[in-house]
Protein backbone atom coordinates (compact mmCIF):
# COMPACT_ATOMS: atom_id res chain seq x y z
CA UNK A 1 0.00 0.00 0.00
CA UNK A 2 1.43 3.37 -1.00
CA UNK A 3 2.21 5.62 1.93
CA UNK A 4 0.49 8.98 1.69
CA UNK A 5 1.15 11.80 4.08
CA UNK A 6 -1.31 14.65 4.34
CA UNK A 7 0.00 18.20 4.74
CA UNK A 8 -2.26 20.44 6.70
CA UNK A 9 -3.87 23.20 4.67
CA UNK A 10 -4.85 25.13 7.72
CA UNK A 11 -1.78 27.39 7.64
CA UNK A 12 -2.34 28.01 3.95
CA UNK A 13 -5.97 29.02 4.41
CA UNK A 14 -5.18 31.22 7.40
CA UNK A 15 -2.39 33.08 5.63
CA UNK A 16 -4.67 33.75 2.68
CA UNK A 17 -7.36 35.17 4.96
CA UNK A 18 -4.85 37.53 6.55
CA UNK A 19 -4.05 39.09 3.20
CA UNK A 20 -7.67 40.13 2.75
CA UNK A 21 -8.39 41.27 6.29
CA UNK A 22 -10.44 44.32 5.31
CA UNK A 23 -12.40 42.71 2.50
CA UNK A 24 -15.44 41.29 4.33
CA UNK A 25 -16.24 44.44 6.24
CA UNK A 26 -15.60 46.64 3.23
CA UNK A 27 -17.90 44.57 1.05
CA UNK A 28 -20.47 44.31 3.82
CA UNK A 29 -20.48 48.06 4.34
CA UNK A 30 -20.74 48.76 0.62
CA UNK A 31 -23.63 46.32 0.40
CA UNK A 32 -25.36 47.64 3.50
CA UNK A 33 -25.26 51.26 2.39
CA UNK A 34 -26.48 54.03 4.65
CA UNK A 35 -29.21 53.00 7.04
CA UNK A 36 -29.54 56.37 8.70
CA UNK A 37 -33.11 57.49 9.03
CA UNK A 38 -34.37 60.95 9.86
CA UNK A 39 -32.45 62.16 12.89
CA UNK A 40 -33.66 64.73 15.40
CA UNK A 41 -31.19 66.06 17.97
CA UNK A 42 -32.81 68.64 20.20
CA UNK A 43 -29.74 69.78 22.16
CA UNK A 44 -27.82 72.39 20.06
CA UNK A 45 -24.48 71.48 21.67
CA UNK A 46 -25.00 67.81 20.94
CA UNK A 47 -26.06 68.64 17.39
CA UNK A 48 -22.93 70.73 16.83
CA UNK A 49 -20.73 67.92 18.16
CA UNK A 50 -22.56 65.50 15.88
CA UNK A 51 -22.13 67.64 12.75
CA UNK A 52 -18.47 68.23 13.63
CA UNK A 53 -17.81 64.50 13.87
CA UNK A 54 -19.70 63.68 10.69
CA UNK A 55 -17.98 66.49 8.85
CA UNK A 56 -14.47 65.09 9.35
CA UNK A 57 -13.00 63.86 6.07
CA UNK A 58 -9.88 62.08 7.35
CA UNK A 59 -10.84 58.61 8.71
CA UNK A 60 -8.60 58.85 11.80
CA UNK A 61 -9.91 62.30 12.67
CA UNK A 62 -13.49 61.15 12.11
CA UNK A 63 -13.00 58.12 14.36
CA UNK A 64 -11.52 60.30 17.11
CA UNK A 65 -14.38 62.80 16.85
CA UNK A 66 -17.01 60.06 16.99
CA UNK A 67 -15.33 58.48 20.04
CA UNK A 68 -15.34 61.87 21.77
CA UNK A 69 -18.99 62.38 20.84
CA UNK A 70 -20.04 58.96 22.19
CA UNK A 71 -18.13 59.51 25.40
CA UNK A 72 -19.82 62.88 25.93
CA UNK A 73 -23.28 61.69 24.85
CA UNK A 74 -23.46 57.94 25.67
CA UNK A 75 -27.26 57.84 25.42
CA UNK A 76 -27.62 59.88 22.25
CA UNK A 77 -30.50 59.11 19.91
CA UNK A 78 -27.97 58.71 17.09
CA UNK A 79 -25.83 56.16 18.94
CA UNK A 80 -26.48 53.34 16.47
CA UNK A 81 -25.77 55.55 13.47
CA UNK A 82 -22.58 56.86 15.07
CA UNK A 83 -21.35 53.37 15.87
CA UNK A 84 -21.92 52.37 12.25
CA UNK A 85 -19.92 55.39 11.13
CA UNK A 86 -17.22 54.50 13.65
CA UNK A 87 -16.88 51.04 12.12
CA UNK A 88 -16.54 52.67 8.67
CA UNK A 89 -13.93 55.12 9.93
CA UNK A 90 -11.75 52.54 11.66
CA UNK A 91 -12.01 50.22 8.67
CA UNK A 92 -10.81 53.06 6.43
CA UNK A 93 -7.75 53.52 8.67
CA UNK A 94 -6.88 49.84 8.31
CA UNK A 95 -6.96 49.31 12.07
CA UNK A 96 -8.46 45.83 12.31
CA UNK A 97 -8.45 45.67 16.11
CA UNK A 98 -10.38 48.93 16.49
CA UNK A 99 -12.75 47.97 13.66
CA UNK A 100 -13.47 44.73 15.49
CA UNK A 101 -14.02 46.55 18.80
CA UNK A 102 -16.35 49.06 17.15
CA UNK A 103 -18.30 46.26 15.49
CA UNK A 104 -18.73 44.49 18.82
CA UNK A 105 -20.00 47.72 20.39
CA UNK A 106 -22.42 48.16 17.51
CA UNK A 107 -23.77 44.66 18.09
CA UNK A 108 -24.48 45.51 21.72
CA UNK A 109 -26.84 48.20 20.46
CA UNK A 110 -27.98 46.38 17.31
CA UNK A 111 -27.53 42.58 17.82
CA UNK A 112 -28.64 41.64 14.30
CA UNK A 113 -26.60 44.18 12.36
CA UNK A 114 -25.52 41.97 9.49
CA UNK A 115 -22.51 44.03 8.39
CA UNK A 116 -21.11 44.05 11.92
CA UNK A 117 -21.81 40.34 12.42
CA UNK A 118 -20.02 39.56 9.17
CA UNK A 119 -16.84 41.29 10.24
CA UNK A 120 -16.97 40.03 13.84
CA UNK A 121 -17.46 36.40 12.79
CA UNK A 122 -14.69 36.67 10.21
CA UNK A 123 -12.20 37.95 12.78
CA UNK A 124 -13.36 35.64 15.58
CA UNK A 125 -12.79 32.61 13.38
CA UNK A 126 -9.34 33.81 12.30
CA UNK A 127 -8.32 34.54 15.88
CA UNK A 128 -9.63 31.27 17.38
CA UNK A 129 -6.41 29.43 16.46
CA UNK A 130 -7.45 26.15 18.06
CA UNK A 131 -9.25 27.73 21.02
CA UNK A 132 -12.54 25.81 21.07
CA UNK A 133 -14.33 28.38 23.23
CA UNK A 134 -13.46 31.18 20.80
CA UNK A 135 -14.49 29.05 17.84
CA UNK A 136 -17.77 28.21 19.56
CA UNK A 137 -18.40 31.94 20.02
CA UNK A 138 -17.67 32.59 16.36
CA UNK A 139 -20.09 29.83 15.35
CA UNK A 140 -22.77 31.19 17.69
CA UNK A 141 -22.41 34.64 16.13
CA UNK A 142 -22.50 33.04 12.67
CA UNK A 143 -25.82 31.38 13.56
CA UNK A 144 -27.19 34.81 14.51
CA UNK A 145 -26.05 36.16 11.17
CA UNK A 146 -27.74 33.37 9.23
CA UNK A 147 -31.08 34.12 10.90
CA UNK A 148 -30.81 37.93 10.84
CA UNK A 149 -33.70 39.66 9.08
CA UNK A 150 -33.62 42.58 6.67
CA UNK A 151 -33.77 46.03 8.27
CA UNK A 152 -36.75 48.09 7.14
CA UNK A 153 -34.41 50.87 6.03
CA UNK A 154 -32.43 48.64 3.64
CA UNK A 155 -33.50 47.93 0.06
CA UNK A 156 -33.98 44.36 -1.10
CA UNK A 157 -31.08 44.74 -3.54
CA UNK A 158 -28.65 46.02 -0.90
CA UNK A 159 -29.74 43.33 1.54
CA UNK A 160 -29.12 40.62 -1.07
CA UNK A 161 -25.65 42.00 -1.79
CA UNK A 162 -24.87 41.84 1.90
CA UNK A 163 -26.22 38.30 2.20
CA UNK A 164 -24.09 37.22 -0.75
CA UNK A 165 -21.00 38.36 1.15
CA UNK A 166 -21.94 37.20 4.64
CA UNK A 167 -23.57 33.81 4.08
CA UNK A 168 -20.45 31.90 2.93
CA UNK A 169 -18.48 33.39 5.84
CA UNK A 170 -21.10 32.26 8.35
CA UNK A 171 -21.36 28.72 6.97
CA UNK A 172 -17.56 28.38 6.79
CA UNK A 173 -17.31 29.33 10.46
CA UNK A 174 -20.00 26.86 11.52
CA UNK A 175 -18.26 24.13 9.52
CA UNK A 176 -14.88 24.86 11.13
CA UNK A 177 -16.50 24.60 14.56
CA UNK A 178 -18.13 21.29 13.59
CA UNK A 179 -14.82 19.85 12.37
CA UNK A 180 -13.11 20.88 15.60
CA UNK A 181 -15.77 18.88 17.45
CA UNK A 182 -15.44 15.98 14.99
CA UNK A 183 -19.09 16.46 14.01
CA UNK A 184 -18.46 15.64 10.37
CA UNK A 185 -22.11 15.24 9.41
CA UNK A 186 -22.92 18.84 10.34
CA UNK A 187 -19.60 20.02 8.89
CA UNK A 188 -20.51 18.48 5.53
CA UNK A 189 -23.87 20.24 5.59
CA UNK A 190 -22.29 23.60 6.47
CA UNK A 191 -19.50 23.38 3.88
CA UNK A 192 -22.01 22.33 1.23
CA UNK A 193 -24.28 25.27 2.08
CA UNK A 194 -21.26 27.57 1.91
CA UNK A 195 -20.36 26.49 -1.62
CA UNK A 196 -23.99 26.62 -2.73
CA UNK A 197 -24.27 30.18 -1.44
CA UNK A 198 -21.53 31.38 -3.80
CA UNK A 199 -23.04 32.98 -6.90
CA UNK A 200 -19.87 32.93 -9.04
CA UNK A 201 -18.39 29.42 -9.44
CA UNK A 202 -15.01 30.99 -10.24
CA UNK A 203 -14.82 32.23 -6.64
CA UNK A 204 -14.61 28.61 -5.44
CA UNK A 205 -11.24 28.27 -7.22
CA UNK A 206 -9.73 30.87 -4.89
CA UNK A 207 -9.16 31.14 -1.16
CA UNK A 208 -10.78 30.75 1.31
CA UNK A 209 -13.45 28.76 -0.57
CA UNK A 210 -10.82 26.54 -2.17
CA UNK A 211 -9.47 25.44 1.21
CA UNK A 212 -13.03 24.78 2.40
CA UNK A 213 -13.58 22.59 -0.68
CA UNK A 214 -10.64 20.50 0.49
CA UNK A 215 -11.99 20.42 4.04
CA UNK A 216 -15.37 19.25 2.70
CA UNK A 217 -13.69 16.35 0.91
CA UNK A 218 -11.76 15.48 4.04
CA UNK A 219 -14.96 15.60 6.13
CA UNK A 220 -16.54 12.98 3.86
CA UNK A 221 -13.45 10.79 4.44
CA UNK A 222 -13.55 11.37 8.19
CA UNK A 223 -17.26 10.61 8.44
CA UNK A 224 -18.23 7.21 9.82
CA UNK A 225 -19.03 5.42 7.61
CA UNK A 226 -16.87 7.11 4.99
CA UNK A 227 -18.50 8.53 1.86
CA UNK A 228 -15.68 7.88 -0.59
CA UNK A 229 -17.61 8.94 -3.70
CA UNK A 230 -18.11 12.49 -2.43
CA UNK A 231 -14.78 12.58 -0.62
CA UNK A 232 -12.90 11.73 -3.83
CA UNK A 233 -14.86 14.39 -5.72
CA UNK A 234 -14.14 17.37 -3.46
CA UNK A 235 -10.50 16.38 -2.84
CA UNK A 236 -10.04 16.15 -6.61
CA UNK A 237 -11.86 19.45 -7.15
CA UNK A 238 -9.56 21.21 -4.68
CA UNK A 239 -6.47 19.64 -6.25
CA UNK A 240 -7.27 21.19 -9.62
CA UNK A 241 -6.68 24.72 -8.33
CA UNK A 242 -4.46 24.52 -5.24
CA UNK A 243 -0.83 25.60 -5.63
CA UNK A 244 1.96 23.23 -4.68
CA UNK A 245 2.70 21.66 -2.26
CA UNK A 246 -1.01 21.61 -1.33
CA UNK A 247 -2.00 20.52 -4.83
CA UNK A 248 0.26 17.46 -4.70
CA UNK A 249 -0.96 16.47 -1.25
CA UNK A 250 -4.64 16.83 -2.23
CA UNK A 251 -4.05 14.82 -5.42
CA UNK A 252 -2.32 12.03 -3.50
CA UNK A 253 -5.21 11.91 -1.05
CA UNK A 254 -7.78 11.75 -3.86
CA UNK A 255 -5.79 9.04 -5.66
CA UNK A 256 -5.39 7.01 -2.47
CA UNK A 257 -9.12 6.90 -1.80
CA UNK A 258 -9.95 6.37 -5.48
CA UNK A 259 -7.79 3.25 -5.43
CA UNK A 260 -9.59 2.13 -2.30
CA UNK A 261 -12.98 2.63 -3.93
CA UNK A 262 -12.34 1.62 -7.55
CA UNK A 263 -9.46 -0.85 -7.70
CA UNK A 264 -9.50 -4.45 -6.58
CA UNK A 265 -6.61 -5.13 -4.24
CA UNK A 266 -5.05 -7.62 -6.63
CA UNK A 267 -5.58 -5.46 -9.75
CA UNK A 268 -2.05 -4.11 -10.26
CA UNK A 269 -2.97 -2.44 -13.55
CA UNK A 270 -5.73 -0.37 -11.94
CA UNK A 271 -3.51 0.47 -8.97
CA UNK A 272 -0.77 1.76 -11.29
CA UNK A 273 -2.78 3.47 -14.02
CA UNK A 274 -5.80 4.72 -12.02
CA UNK A 275 -8.07 4.00 -14.95
CA UNK A 276 -10.94 6.49 -15.18
CA UNK A 277 -9.38 9.00 -12.80
CA UNK A 278 -8.31 11.49 -15.50
CA UNK A 279 -11.94 11.85 -16.56
CA UNK A 280 -12.91 12.59 -12.95
CA UNK A 281 -10.18 15.25 -12.74
CA UNK A 282 -11.58 16.98 -15.81
CA UNK A 283 -15.12 16.87 -14.45
CA UNK A 284 -13.94 18.24 -11.13
CA UNK A 285 -12.08 21.03 -12.88
CA UNK A 286 -15.28 22.17 -14.59
CA UNK A 287 -17.87 21.62 -11.84
CA UNK A 288 -18.17 22.66 -8.21
CA UNK A 289 -20.55 19.80 -7.38
CA UNK A 290 -20.66 16.31 -8.91
CA UNK A 291 -22.70 16.25 -12.13
CA UNK A 292 -24.91 13.32 -13.09
CA UNK A 293 -22.07 11.98 -15.25
CA UNK A 294 -19.88 11.48 -12.21
CA UNK A 295 -20.37 7.79 -11.52
CA UNK A 296 -17.15 6.15 -10.35
CA UNK A 297 -17.30 2.38 -10.57
CA UNK A 298 -16.81 0.52 -7.34
CA UNK A 299 -14.36 -2.37 -7.18
CA UNK A 300 -15.80 -5.89 -6.98
CA UNK A 301 -16.39 -7.01 -3.41
CA UNK A 302 -13.04 -7.96 -1.89
CA UNK A 303 -12.44 -11.00 0.27
CA UNK A 304 -13.67 -10.44 3.79
CA UNK A 305 -11.16 -8.96 6.23
CA UNK A 306 -11.19 -12.22 8.17
CA UNK A 307 -10.39 -14.17 4.97
CA UNK A 308 -7.49 -11.83 4.14
CA UNK A 309 -6.16 -12.14 7.66
CA UNK A 310 -6.29 -15.94 7.48
CA UNK A 311 -4.53 -15.95 4.08
CA UNK A 312 -1.69 -13.97 5.64
CA UNK A 313 -1.43 -16.54 8.44
CA UNK A 314 -1.36 -19.42 5.96
CA UNK A 315 1.24 -17.70 3.77
CA UNK A 316 3.52 -16.94 6.75
CA UNK A 317 3.09 -19.55 9.47
CA UNK A 318 5.83 -17.88 11.54
CA UNK A 319 3.73 -14.82 12.32
CA UNK A 320 6.64 -13.09 14.04
CA UNK A 321 8.08 -12.50 10.56
CA UNK A 322 4.99 -10.62 9.36
CA UNK A 323 5.27 -6.86 8.92
CA UNK A 324 3.83 -4.81 11.77
CA UNK A 325 1.05 -3.51 9.47
CA UNK A 326 0.01 -7.10 8.66
CA UNK A 327 0.12 -8.11 12.31
CA UNK A 328 -2.09 -5.14 13.21
CA UNK A 329 -4.54 -6.05 10.42
CA UNK A 330 -4.86 -9.62 11.71
CA UNK A 331 -5.39 -8.45 15.29
CA UNK A 332 -8.17 -6.12 14.18
CA UNK A 333 -9.85 -8.31 11.57
CA UNK A 334 -8.84 -11.94 12.01
CA UNK A 335 -10.74 -14.69 13.72
CA UNK A 336 -10.08 -15.09 17.43
CA UNK A 337 -7.80 -18.02 16.66
CA UNK A 338 -5.72 -16.07 14.11
CA UNK A 339 -5.62 -12.89 16.22
CA UNK A 340 -4.51 -14.82 19.30
CA UNK A 341 -1.76 -16.52 17.30
CA UNK A 342 -0.36 -13.14 16.33
CA UNK A 343 -0.76 -11.72 19.81
CA UNK A 344 1.07 -14.67 21.37
CA UNK A 345 4.04 -13.72 19.18
CA UNK A 346 3.82 -9.99 20.03
CA UNK A 347 2.92 -9.86 23.73
CA UNK A 348 5.88 -8.92 25.85
CA UNK A 349 8.04 -8.03 22.86
CA UNK A 350 9.72 -4.61 22.83
CA UNK A 351 9.71 -2.77 19.51
CA UNK A 352 10.18 0.61 17.90
CA UNK A 353 6.85 2.12 16.76
CA UNK A 354 6.99 4.97 14.20
CA UNK A 355 3.85 7.03 13.60
CA UNK A 356 2.07 10.37 13.50
CA UNK A 357 0.99 11.89 16.82
CA UNK A 358 -2.81 12.10 17.15
CA UNK A 359 -2.98 12.88 20.87
CA UNK A 360 -0.30 13.17 23.51
CA UNK A 361 0.30 13.83 27.18
CA UNK A 362 3.43 13.40 29.24
CA UNK A 363 2.23 9.93 30.26
CA UNK A 364 0.69 8.56 27.07
CA UNK A 365 1.01 9.07 23.30
CA UNK A 366 -1.52 7.94 20.70
CA UNK A 367 -0.10 7.34 17.21
CA UNK A 368 -1.49 6.70 13.75
CA UNK A 369 0.82 3.98 12.45
CA UNK A 370 -0.92 2.25 9.53
CA UNK A 371 -1.60 4.09 6.26
CA UNK A 372 -5.35 3.88 6.86
CA UNK A 373 -4.98 5.37 10.34
CA UNK A 374 -2.86 8.22 8.98
CA UNK A 375 -5.34 8.96 6.20
CA UNK A 376 -8.22 8.92 8.68
CA UNK A 377 -6.19 10.83 11.28
CA UNK A 378 -7.17 8.28 13.92
CA UNK A 379 -4.89 6.57 16.42
CA UNK A 380 -4.30 2.83 16.20
CA UNK A 381 -1.44 2.57 18.75
CA UNK A 382 -1.24 3.82 22.34
CA UNK A 383 2.16 3.95 24.06
CA UNK A 384 1.97 4.41 27.83
CA UNK A 385 5.27 5.93 28.95
CA UNK A 386 7.53 4.38 31.56
CA UNK A 387 8.51 7.85 32.78
CA UNK A 388 6.71 11.15 32.01
CA UNK A 389 8.00 12.80 28.85
CA UNK A 390 10.01 15.95 29.39
CA UNK A 391 8.73 17.30 26.07
CA UNK A 392 5.26 16.28 24.86
CA UNK A 393 5.34 15.75 21.05
CA UNK A 394 3.14 18.02 18.97
CA UNK A 395 -0.01 16.68 17.35
CA UNK A 396 0.77 15.90 13.71
CA UNK A 397 4.48 15.35 14.27
CA UNK A 398 6.27 12.16 13.25
CA UNK A 399 7.89 10.29 16.13
CA UNK A 400 9.36 6.88 16.88
CA UNK A 401 8.77 5.47 20.36
CA UNK A 402 9.89 2.25 22.00
CA UNK A 403 7.44 0.14 23.97
CA UNK A 404 6.48 -3.36 25.07
CA UNK A 405 3.31 -4.91 23.63
CA UNK A 406 0.82 -5.14 26.48
CA UNK A 407 -2.76 -5.55 25.18
CA UNK A 408 -5.05 -4.88 22.24
CA UNK A 409 -8.72 -4.28 21.44
CA UNK A 410 -10.43 -5.26 18.21
CA UNK A 411 -13.20 -2.66 18.23
CA UNK A 412 -12.11 0.05 18.18
CA UNK A 413 -8.82 -1.27 16.85
CA UNK A 414 -6.07 -0.27 19.26
CA UNK A 415 -2.71 -1.84 20.17
CA UNK A 416 -1.43 -0.77 23.58
CA UNK A 417 2.22 -0.81 24.63
CA UNK A 418 3.66 -0.22 28.09
CA UNK A 419 7.01 1.03 29.41
CA UNK A 420 7.24 3.51 26.57
CA UNK A 421 10.46 5.39 25.95
CA UNK A 422 11.73 7.85 23.40
CA UNK A 423 13.99 6.43 20.74
CA UNK A 424 17.54 7.40 21.74
CA UNK A 425 19.29 9.71 19.34
CA UNK A 426 22.47 8.41 17.84
CA UNK A 427 25.56 9.94 19.34
CA UNK A 428 28.11 11.40 16.98
CA UNK A 429 31.41 9.50 16.98
CA UNK A 430 34.14 11.07 19.07
CA UNK A 431 37.25 11.80 17.06
CA UNK A 432 40.41 11.81 19.09
CA UNK A 433 43.58 13.43 17.86
CA UNK A 434 46.55 11.12 18.08
CA UNK A 435 49.33 12.39 20.27
CA UNK A 436 52.71 12.36 18.56
CA UNK A 437 56.06 12.42 20.35
CA UNK A 438 59.37 13.10 18.80
CA UNK A 439 62.72 11.81 19.91
CA UNK A 440 65.46 14.17 20.96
Amino acid sequence: MKKVVFASLLAFATSTLCTMSATPVALAQDAAGSQSSSITIKDPAEYNAYTNAMGQSAPAAKAAAIEAFLQQYPNTVVKRDMLEQLVHAYQATGDQAKTFDASKRLLQDDPTNLAALTFVVYIEKAQAAGDQAKLDQAAADAAKGLTATKPASMSDADYQKLKDVSTPIFYSTEAADDVAKKDYKDAIEAYTNELKAVKDPAATTQQPLLADTYYLGNAYIQEDPKDLVNGIWFLTRAAQYLPDPYKTNAEKAAEYWYKKYHCAQDDANCQNTLEGFDAIKQLAHDNVFPPDSYKPVAAPPPPSPADLAHKAIVATPDVSKLALADQEYILANGSDEDANKVWDALKGQTSQIPGVVIQATADSVQLAVSDDAKQSQKADFTINMKEPLKTVPAVGSNVTLIGTFDSFTKSPSMIILKDGEEKPTAKAPVHRTARHTSGM
